[in-house]
Parts: structure tokens; C-alpha cells; sequence
């Protein structure tokens, strides 16, 4: 595989492990931070930062602020600026040169675009690679770097690390009236009051949710099983970028009407989960299965007798067990085997009730997913386990065509 690395020099590093490694026989299913401080002229130029959910904008007063610091005479910036954050593949350090090797994985495969690059700090790199041909020849200065391998959940990581209070671009696109077929689709579903729009809006689920469901079963950039909607689990950024781009295409503007399809599919599957985790470990022999002491599993009970509730994330039905979306999400995209869209029409359709197909195939599906990986954001991200389970689904279609075909 194609490898897209920087290679850069650094004054100083300090490496910080996962507290978690040394009680688990797996060590490359956790993180390493490494903190880099770097010249600024050192910088590598062209770094991706298409996993960054803000693009940078340099003509706002902060940007401009960034600007003027990178080139005015004090050392201090390195103090005063946050840095930049990258999620990367791998690290590696020559003592004796002070080079760093940081391993972007294969910038041309959409998942490593989605996973690899820089998370946090976007105005702060380009303000440096615009501004320091100014800086002064008799002045160094230096910039914070934090890289992070091997990042479980990058959603999460850029969300939690992208807290700057000013208008997300999905804020600027309801206002923009960009969401009102989805209002429209969702207006009579349980949920429609849970979905919030605007920034800082007190409301329990996000519209990047919703949005994630239809990246998951877009047919017209994920048609077959050579590819996979693999962002849907893992990159928020690139699913709304789609959106915003594809919304009023035929496509989106007819799969916009079967949200509620698409929520009731996931929260079957959010449910019934565990029941078919069961079923398949039994009919493997295994007397008691035990969902809950696999990894990512939340169970309401507890070992020690306590008790806790749960429910579904969009409908809200009460559950046994919580369980991580890294395992439901391969599974869950699987069904877009069963969208079919007529190009006349501009209309999608379903080949078959997916909820019947999950019926069908729920047990192959789980086994398929927890006898391939039992660390859930794994799951989520390897792009061989969607495939398979596309093809479980995929292969039921087409038992069920040939079924009617042989009956007529």
C-alpha cells in the first residue's frame, strides 16, 4: 500500500502511552502521543487536513491575529498558541538527526483521508506556512505539535478537540434553509423534536446523525462491494461535506424521504444485536453467551448486582445492553445492497424490506462482525469486514429474487 509520510526535523519530543496498553496483550489497539516542538520554518508544507471539520477561514480577526503573531518579534508563540493536532498511522524518531518519520497512510484511499491529518489547529499551520518567509533571519521560532497514532474514534477526538465558539458550517447551513426536506421527511417521526440544528441548541441528537445514516446507504459513491461508507462510522467531516455538496442531487433528495426507514433499520439492529450475538454463539455450542463481557459492550446489569437503563439512540426503546456504533455501522451499511435508484423516476426503492433481510441474515451478520474483530472502533474502520457483510446481505437479495422468479 501507497504511503504518504512527513519527514521534518524537531527540537524537542516527548512520547506519552496509553495508561491501557500495558494490561492488554494488544498494544497497537491503543493510543501514543507524542509532543513535538518545532521551527517553524521546519514545518512541512502541504500536510492534509481533510479530516479537520473546519476548513480554515484566514479572513476572520483571529486568523489575521495568527498572522501578525507568526512574524512579530517575540518567541513566545509556542506558549501562547494551542498548537496543532495530527492523527496519524505511525511515528518514528532518528536521535541522531532529530527527524521524525509521521506515516499519513494512503492519502488517495478516502479512509485515510478521513483518519489521517490534521485534527486541530488548521489557522494556526496556515498562518505559519503563509507568514514565515517573514519571520526575522536572527529570530527562531517554534510551534507546539501533538501527534496522536492510532486514534480509536477520530469523531470524537476532533470534536472534543474542536471547541472554538463560533458558527459551525451545519449552523450556517440551516440557516440556510439547507435542512428543511429532512425537517419535512422527520416532522410526524418521535424524533423530530430530539434534532438539533443550531450550535449550542439543547437538544439529544445531532443532524450530523441523520446525516451519517444516508452517507451510509449513498449508492451513487458506494454502488457495490469494492467500496465502503466506511466515514459514516468514522468521519463526521466528510459526511456533511457530501451532503452539502450532493443534497440536491436525485439521489439525496429522494433517500432524504426514507430516513425513518433508516432510523427504524438502525435501531433494529441497536436492539436486536445482542439476541443475535446469542443465537449464533449457541448454535456454536456455547451453553451461555456472555455479550456483555465483550469489548464495547455495556451491560444494564452489572457484575455486582447494579442495575442501569438504556435506550435506543433514536427511538429510545429500552435496551439490555449498550453497544459501541463501531460494531453496528459495518453491519448497519450493509442494507445499501438493497437500495435500488431509478435514474427516471429520481426515486430510491427497496428491493426487499430490510427489516425482513435482518431477520434473514442478523445471526451471519453478528458472527461475521464479532468473530472478525472484538475491539469495536477497529470494526468500525476495516474496510474488508463492511465488504463481507455486504455480500451476506447482498447474497439474501438475490436467494429471494430467484425464489419469486422460480414461482412464477
Amino acid at each position: 500500500m501507497k504511503k504518504d509520510t512527513l519527514k521534518f526535523r524537531v527540537r524537542a519530543l516527548r512520547t506519552l502511552a496509553s495508561p491501557y496498553s500495558k494490561d492488554d496483550e494488544d498494544e497497537s489497539t491503543f493510543e501514543t502521543i507524542y509532543y513535538l516542538l518545532v521551527n517553524m520554518k521546519d514545518l512541512p508544507v502541504n500536510i492534509p487536513m481533510d479530516v479537520n471539520p473546519r476548513v480554515p477561514k484566514m479572513t476572520t480577526n483571529p486568523a489575521k491575529n495568527l498572522r501578525a503573531a507568526v512574524v512579530e518579534p517575540e518567541t513566545d508563540f509556542y506558549l501562547n498558541n494551542r498548537g496543532i493536532v495530527i492523527s496519524a498511522k505511525s511515528l518514528a524518531f532518528d536521535s541522531a538527526s532529530s527527524i521524525v518519520t509521521v506515516d499519513l497512510g494512503d492519502q488517495s484511499e478516502d479512509s485515510d483521508r478521513s483518519l489521517f491529518g490534521i485534527l486541530d489547529g488548521g489557522h494556526t499551520y496556515k498562518a505559519i506556512i503563509d507568514q514565515r518567509s517573514k519571520i526575522p533571519n536572527d529570530i527562531e521560532k517554534y510551534v507546539r505539535m501533538e501527534v496522536i497514532t492510532n486514534v480509536q474514534n477520530v469523531t470524537r477526538l476532533s470534536d472534543a478537540r474542536n471547541t472554538s465558539v463560533q458558527v459551525t458550517d451545519i449552523a450556517l447551513f440551516n440557516l440556510d434553509d439547507k435542512f428543511e426536506n429532512i425537517k419535512k421527511s422527520i416532522q410526524n417521526q418521535p424524533y423530530a423534536n430530539m434534532i438539533a440544528y443550531k450550535d449550542n441548541e439543547n437538544k439529544e441528537i445531532g443532524i450530523a446523525e441523520l446525516l451519517r445514516l444516508m452517507y451510509a446507504f449513498d449508492i451513487e459513491s458506494f454502488p457495490d462491494d469494492s467500496s465502503a461508507p466506511i466515514q459514516s462510522y468514522s468521519g463526521k467531516a466528510q459526511v456533511f461535506k457530501r451532503y452539502k455538496a450532493a443534497c440536491d442531487s436525485p439521489l439525496y433528495l429522494s433517500l432524504v424521504k426514507h430516513i425513518p426507514d433508516l432510523v427504524l433499520l438502525y435501531d433494529t439492529i441497536e436492539r436486536e444485536i445482542s439476541e443475535k450475538y446469542k443465537e449464533y454463539k449457541i448454535a456454536q455450542g456455547v451453553a451461555i453467551p456472555r455479550f456483555g463481557r465483550v469489548r464495547g459492550i455495556e451491560p444494564s446489569e452489572k457484575e455486582n448486582g447494579e442495575s442501569q437503563s438504556f435506550n435506543s439512540f433514536f427511538l429510545k426503546n429500552e435496551m439490555q445492553y449498550k453497544t459501541s456504533t463501531g460494531y453496528i455501522y459495518p453491519i448497519f451499511g450493509a442494507f445499501r445492497s438493497l437500495l435500488q435508484f431509478d435514474s427516471e423516476t429520481g426515486e430510491v426503492s427497496w428491493l426487499f424490506n430490510p427489516i425482513e433481510i435482518w431477520n434473514d441474515v442478523g445471526v451471519s451478520l453478528a458472527q461475521n462482525t464479532f468473530e472478525s474483530f472484538s475491539n469495536p472502533q477497529l470494526a468500525g474502520k476495516d474496510k474488508p469486514l463492511w465488504l463481507s457483510n455486504y455480500r451476506i446481505v447482498e447474497t439474501q437479495s438475490l436467494r429471494k429474487l430467484l425464489k419469486q422468479k422460480s414461482k412464477k
